[in-house]
């Protein structure tokens, strides 16, 4: 204990407690409005809204549909969205190439959205598995080996045709190795240098992504297989701290831990090792329990909501991607000093 405390009753922790204007005074982190990115799916065509059984609240949305939600998001203070696709099965390949074509979903919604909400930040997946017919994030050798270097120069490709429809951010999340120096030197060559890369430096073959796959589609095609043969061990720690400094290393503007409430350990290391933008994403799963422990009466839902995403800051992260993020923004108005 530091010398200068004094001992009880000269000093009395809970007088900073005692009615929430002090509390707010003192509080050391604050979730704001503004530290939250939405993640949405996206589905082709018009018209069309489906529930996402595993992710209560959340919906795959065609474009239309998707419009009231941006606005919201600036409505809120919410400064960005991130994209994924819900790709039709007739567009799936073994190699992925629909991820290819500058008239595809994500770059026709990425247009769109910039055009009629130009101060709201799109954040894109670049990674192939809502392409793929077989669900991995790469291209397959014979042996069902996913190849690092030629699934690279796809996602090079990928990232250029969500640049050139004007995205804001381009954000890897395949876990190929060298993707992130690929992805920049294209940008560069090709004049996209202010387009950001969030790079998904520290992704774990985690369990708690069962619901996100359920939202895309691409749980069906994994079936039984797996991806630890490129995201990380969540057994692993030091390993992380060597994948955020090569991202950042070979040109990632931001980085990012996934999942997030199991990992705020890796949050905590990257920040403090880096001292780099770093963000985590609240992941399908993390959003899935509390929603159906809110649903049995087991957990106070916003209570939850709020003290889970509380976690992220004091863990160190500039930013969550999380599926609350509306609703935690609506609280945020509501409880100026809560």
């Amino acid at each position: 204990m530091p010398a200068f405390l004094q001992r009880f009753p000269a000093t009395r922790p809970r007088r900073l407690r005692r009615d929430a204007a002090v509390r707010a005074m003192v509080r050391e982190h604050r979730l704001h409005p503004s530290d939250l990115i939405l993640p949405v799916f996206v589905l082709e065509g018009a018209g069309r809204s489906e529930d996402v059984a595993s992710m209560p609240g959340v919906q795959r949305l065609s474009l239309d549909r998707l419009l009231p939600l941006a606005e919201q998001c600036l409505t809120l203070g919410v400064p960005a969205m991130a994209l994924f696709p819900v790709i039709d099965d007739a567009r799936k390949s073994d190699d992925g190439r629909e991820a290819l074509n500058p008239e595809g979903l994500v770059p026709q919604v990425v247009r769109e959205l910039k055009r009629r909400f130009p101060e709201l930040a799109l954040m894109t997946d670049v990674a192939l598995d809502p392409y793929t017919a077989h669900g991995q994030d790469g291209l397959l050798d014979p042996s069902g080996y996913i190849l690092n270097d030629e699934t690279v120069e796809v996602l090079v490709g990928q990232a250029r045709v969500q640049a050139e429809a004007g995205v804001d951010m381009v954000a890897p999340s395949d876990m190929m190795d060298g993707r992130i120096g690929a992805i920049r030197e294209a940008l560069e060559a090709h004049g996209h240098i202010h387009t950001r890369i969030m790079a998904y430096s520290a992704k774990y073959a985690s369990a708690f992504y069962g619901p996100f796959r359920d939202a895309v589609g691409s749980a069906g095609k994994l079936g039984k297989a797996d991806k630890k043969v490129y995201q990380m061990d969540p057994a692993n720690g030091d390993e992380a701290l060597r994948e955020v400094a090569l991202d950042i290393a070979e040109g990632a503007d931001m980085v990012m831990v996934k999942p997030g409430l199991p990992y705020l350990d890796i949050v905590r290391r990257v920040k403090e090792e880096f001292g780099v933008p770093t963000f985590a994403y609240q992941v399908s799963g993390e959003y899935a329990m509390l929603k159906a422990a809110a649903a049995n009466g087991w957990l106070a839902h916003d209570a939850v909501m709020m003290e889970s995403l509380l976690a992220f800051k004091r863990a160190g992260a500039d930013g969550v991607l999380s599926y609350f993020a509306l609703d935690a923004a609506r609280w945020l108005r509501e409880h100026p000093l809560d």
